[in-house]
């Protein structure tokens, strides 16, 4: 088995047991949340659902990328990894904002909750929501798809920990208006992490430079080659959030070695810089750059 295949299976059995845990939590929790008048833990519920249907999407993306090209489309389903990002983005300001009307209005007219119960379960969000953080926190290091689920589950766990602390302060106090405030601190929470996944989606989704790749730097070592005139039509985009592809044309003052050229390009090129789909065009001569409008 490749690496590739064993990463995708590994990924494959995050997300499932991630969706398992996450679906029996959103119904112990929404339930007691109901039960106990607490809109934190509704809320909380609310969020952990749109994170299931993250993850689903997420899951579909990565299915969608093992299958092979087509005559239709040539790269295959890599890039609907771009799109499951773009999507949890999305998907999460619209939580965010739900959440937010609710804790106003709640805020207004803030009701009595059942503190212990309140405390419990969102006790076991943590445990939930921070075990299934760990099964991606190693592959959000590479991947922006895996990332939006590492930080829908980082989020979730986290907030559950604000949760827990103001059931204590409200069985202390009786202060039940600190219900709907920890729902808009879960909000603005939710919006920190959210704003990110949505730049960096929103970037690959626009065909943008990955982050991981300075294209000057890439730019400056073609142009070191001895025998290159000139680099121009230099374009680096992501084919999905863990596959970057790159194009160029190089102006060379010879032709004579061109197979052993480009096969050194091609090796020094994908060791040096985390590209792993590169075509380059040889020209020979030299683009005057003061009559062309082509980018470098």
């Amino acid at each position: 088995m490749s690496a590739h295949n064993h990463q995708v299976q590994q990924q494959t059995s995050a997300f499932k047991i991630g969706v398992i845990l996450n679906s029996i939590f959103i119904v112990l929790e929404a339930g007691y949340g109901f039960a106990s008048g607490s809109l934190a833990l509704v809320a909380d519920a609310g969020h952990n659902l749109s994170d299931v249907l993250g993850l689903l999407i997420s899951w579909l993306a990565i299915w969608l990328g093992t299958k092979s090209a087509s005559a239709k489309y040539t790269y295959g389903y890599k890039s609907s990894s771009i799109l499951a990002a773009l999507f949890n983005a999305v998907f999460l300001l619209v939580a965010i904002g739900a959440i937010s009307v609710e804790a106003i209005q709640r805020l207004s007219n803030p009701g009595p909750v059942a503190e212990w119960d309140v405390i419990i379960v969102a006790a076991v969000g943590i445990v939930i929501n921070g075990f299934t953080a760990f099964l991606f926190m190693k592959g959000q290091k590479h991947d922006l798809n895996i990332k939006g689920a590492f930080l829908h589950m980082a989020a979730d766990a986290g907030v559950s920990v604000g949760v827990v602390l103001a059931g204590f302060v409200i069985l202390k106090t009786g202060w039940y208006w600190l219900d709907p405030v920890i729902s808009l601190i879960i909000a603005v929470i939710i919006l920190i992490g959210t704003w990110g996944l949505l730049r960096d989606a929103m970037n690959f989704s626009l065909e943008a430079v990955p982050s991981n790749i300075d294209r000057t730097e890439i730019y400056d070592f073609l142009m070191a080659q001895p025998s290159i005139n000139s680099v121009h039509d230099l374009h680096i985009w992501g084919m999905s959030t863990t596959e970057t592809a790159m194009t160029v044309h190089l102006c060379r003052n010879t032709l004579a070695d061109n197979n052993e050229f480009l096969e050194a390009m091609n090796k020094e090129l994908s060791d040096r810089f985390p590209l792993t789909h590169i075509t380059i065009q040889i020209e020979l001569g030299k683009v005057d750059y003061e009559t062309t409008d082509d980018s470098i």
